[in-house]
């Protein structure tokens, strides 16, 4: 069943299928709901499942300011208010093990179930920092040097050469939106994490390396690793019959 929910004056959309104790589907940047469908198939018979598609994503509108990971959790505990959810167990994958991460540190849930999950900030090398500096010293100069109007040219040209697909491809508000939230470490929180996690993750995961992985089962009090072998960022799709099999053995579905 396909819902809406106004929060903020922003209208979220998600949808629940089966009965029972409440699984909360929370999808990675770029995504929406429908990738978790094979998964809501697999928990429908067991859960209620709720599927949302985060504010600027799917069916969702965009936040109208500059959101971080804090004002992304905001919302699905307000939403998880709205319809009486007591205790979810939360699977979050990417950017929604984000917002799983932090809820779960300040709620009370069942499980948790992390798939190619952010939340621990990349080490930078010195490199990386150059061309940020090189970027940001460009955006100053070159509207002085040659004009603001050729000056905006040759950045955006730079910009798409070197940002990322996801960057790429967002509105002006969404960049904004990544570029605050993935900087954001959650690591303090992690250890207040005290329900069961499952981390199931790619050992070819580029994004969020393995050593993501082990970080977070080295601060969870109850965090186990499964490792999907040959798998990249989207292991539970590549890695379907595994990915599965843990969740049935970890949510003790029959």
């Amino acid at each position: 069943m396909d819902m809406r929910y106004t929060y903020n004056d922003i209208e979220l959309a998600y949808s629940i299928e089966g009965e029972g104790d409440t699984v909360l589907l929370l999808h990675g940047w770029g995504c929406d709901r429908s990738i978790w469908q094979t998964t809501a198939d697999l928990l429908k018979t067991s859960f209620r499942v709720v599927a949302v598609d985060f504010a600027g994503f799917g069916a969702s509108a965009e936040p109208n300011t500059v959101w971080g990971v804090e004002e992304y959790t905001r919302s699905i505990e307000a939403l998880v208010g709205e319809l009486g959810i007591v205790r979810p167990t939360l699977v979050g994958h990417s950017f929604g093990g984000r917002v799983s991460i932090l809820y779960a540190s300040r709620n009370e849930v069942a499980r948790v179930v992390l798939t190619d999950a952010a939340g621990v900030k990349p080490r930078r090398t010195w490199s990386y920092y150059r061309k940020v500096y090189t970027f940001k010293l460009m955006k100053r100069a070159l509207p002085v040097l040659i004009g603001r109007r050729k000056a905006q040219m040759i950045i955006e040209e730079r910009r798409a050469a070197t940002a990322s697909s996801d960057y790429n491809r967002a509105t002006p508000m969404m960049r904004a939106v990544l570029s605050k939230c993935v900087n954001e470490d959650l690591c303090h929180v992690m250890p207040a994490v005290k329900a069961p996690v499952l981390l199931f993750w790619g050992d070819r995961d580029t994004a969020t390396p393995l050593s993501d992985a082990h970080t977070m089962q080295r601060l969870m009090p109850d965090a186990g690793l499964v490792v999907a072998e040959g798998a990249g960022h989207f292991a539970m799709l590549e890695r379907a019959d595994l990915w599965h099999a843990s969740l049935k053995s970890f949510l003790k579905i029959e």
